[in-house]
């Protein structure tokens, strides 16, 4: 990778060259993937991309329109703008116009599940002083309005947020009276386990326009080892909690995600046809993240990027393959990525922002006050680590802008500043993400090359834009839908 910097004008040159970075392409040496400051991109011939470098592309060349079309180069010399590519610029950062849109209440930490690769560090049901306070939470309502965002979506999580629905209750009738003259477009959310939901709590759920999210590993077997109970009925609990919403709130508003243990990468074919079986058309195929409990077992569960990537790549076949037999079934994070690759607007998914989307994009409202910037950063603190604490519910957001941890937060959150990042042909359509590099490798900034976020992020786009460039017209059209479906530009910023 090589990044291309910005000439000094000359009247000797037929075209000047814009800021750009490249990456030779992994499966052809002698291709090259060149991408514009604002993520504009073009796939070209070794041999021609060091022709247009060192300016032997002929005026009248259709190469030099496209790549001027594409915010590569300039051939107006005179009367030359960078306000085109700058606007462009200014679209695919339009998300930290309004501040965060995703605010994540952390009603309580009780679960009654015992997932090995738990990230939050769940506690017991009986364990009622992991709660989130009444107190805390009218804070917490009165810090979501002081946000600016027209486009709120309120998250309930837990542990299990079902085991203290009261709060997720009087939680949501706080803001929606206090909406009555704030004028914010709200959305609900609740992440569960869907299991021993109650008709009561369905109907208060209907009544708001809830969406569910769970948890559905793969096929019963997969499952039941994933997200054990004692009773070894926690894939029944699920199908059935699913079905249930579905049967309430409609058949759109129940979602569902997988955490992929060592044994999850045995099986990409069989996880995907689970989720076709249950009527799902969008699946989230997410690696295990190094956080409370997983970090813990990451000797029995975890496994090397490379092997993640491995089974991705597999799936991702088996995907293209369910799309071409007639049913619709899109893995989820490869929607944003292609999102990013082949449209002009950004999702505001907070891993994918530079800025970062930590503490600019999201907030998580704790059950003990606390608040953090992201999910990861709560997690952190959960196994003792309170670094990333923003401060507490009942201070102004001022106060949380300027404490040391968003100072820290920031100082690696743009990661077109960042060493190797700056150089990256991807960095127009990735993000920084410093909680989870601290994480991983003990600083925000971390070791780019050997990180597993970099790897994962390049190993994606590399695996998506070789099936999109070298698959079938079928496969293209399947890949571009699962973009497009992506283009809004005031889409959902979804949690990781």
């Amino acid at each position: 990778m090589k990044f291309v910097a910005q000439e000094q004008f000359s009247g000797s040159h037929g075209y000047r060259l814009l800021p750009m970075r490249f990456r030779r392409l992994p499966w052809d040496d002698d291709r090259v993937f060149v991408s514009s400051l604002a993520g504009d991109w073009l796939i070209l011939d070794r041999s021609t991309f060091e022709r247009v470098v060192r300016k032997q592309i002929a005026h009248d060349d259709p190469l030099l329109a496209d790549l001027e079309a594409r915010y590569l180069v300039t051939t107006d010399l005179e009367r030359s703008t960078l306000a085109p590519l700058l606007s462009q610029y200014r679209t695919r950062k339009s998300y930290l116009l309004d501040g965060p849109a995703l605010h994540i209440f952390v009603v309580s930490l009780r679960c009654h599940h015992t997932c090995s690769y738990c990230q939050v560090s769940r506690q017991q049901t009986s364990a009622t002083s992991f709660d989130l306070s009444d107190v805390a939470s009218h804070h917490a309502v009165d810090r979501l309005f002081e946000w600016p965002s027209p486009s709120l979506t309120i998250e309930f999580q837990g542990g299990e947020p079902l085991l203290h629905f009261d709060r997720v209750r009087s939680i949501t009738e706080r803001i929606i009276a206090r909406n009555r003259t704030e004028n914010r477009s709200l959305r609900f959310v609740l992440a569960s386990t869907l299991h021993d939901l109650t008709d009561e709590q369905l109907a208060f759920m209907k009544d708001h326009a809830f969406q569910l999210s769970t948890s559905l590993d793969g096929p019963e077997w997969l499952h039941n080892a994933n997200r054990p109970r004692p009773e070894r009925d926690s894939y029944r609990r699920t199908v059935d909690g699913i079905e249930r919403g579905r049967s309430t709130l409609g058949a759109d508003a129940v979602s569902a995600l997988t955490t992929l243990t060592r044994r999850s990468l045995e099986a990409p074919q069989a996880i995907v046809d689970e989720y076709k079986k249950q009527g799902f058309h969008s699946i989230s195929l997410r690696p295990l993240s190094p956080y409370g409990f997983a970090a813990r077992t990451r000797d029995r569960n975890g496994y090397r990027i490379a092997e993640f990537l491995k089974f991705y790549d597999t799936a991702i076949d088996h995907l293209l393959k369910v799309n071409q037999a007639g049913f619709v079934l899109e893995e989820s994070y490869a929607s944003l990525l292609l999102s990013q690759l082949l449209g002009p607007f950004s999702h505001g998914y907070v891993d994918l922002r530079s800025p970062t989307g930590a503490g600019l994009g999201a907030i998580v409202y704790d059950y003990d006050g606390r608040v953090y910037p992201s999910d990861e950063a709560r997690m952190l603190a959960a196994m003792g680590d309170h670094g990333f604490a923003l401060g507490m519910v009942n201070e102004p957001i001022e106060n949380w802008l300027s404490s040391p941890a968003m100072q820290r937060v920031m100082a690696a959150g743009v990661a077109e500043a960042l060493p190797t990042c700056s150089d990256c042909a991807y960095v127009p359509l990735c993000g920084a993400d410093p909680v989870d590099h601290y994480a991983r490798q003990g600083d925000v900034i971390g070791h780019r090359p050997s990180s597993d976020f970099c790897q994962r992020q390049m190993g994606m786009f590399d695996l998506l834009l070789c099936k999109y460039e070298l698959g079938s017209p079928q496969d293209r059209a399947t890949l571009e839908s699962w973009a497009f479906a992506r283009q809004e530009p005031s889409a959902y910023q979804e949690a990781a």
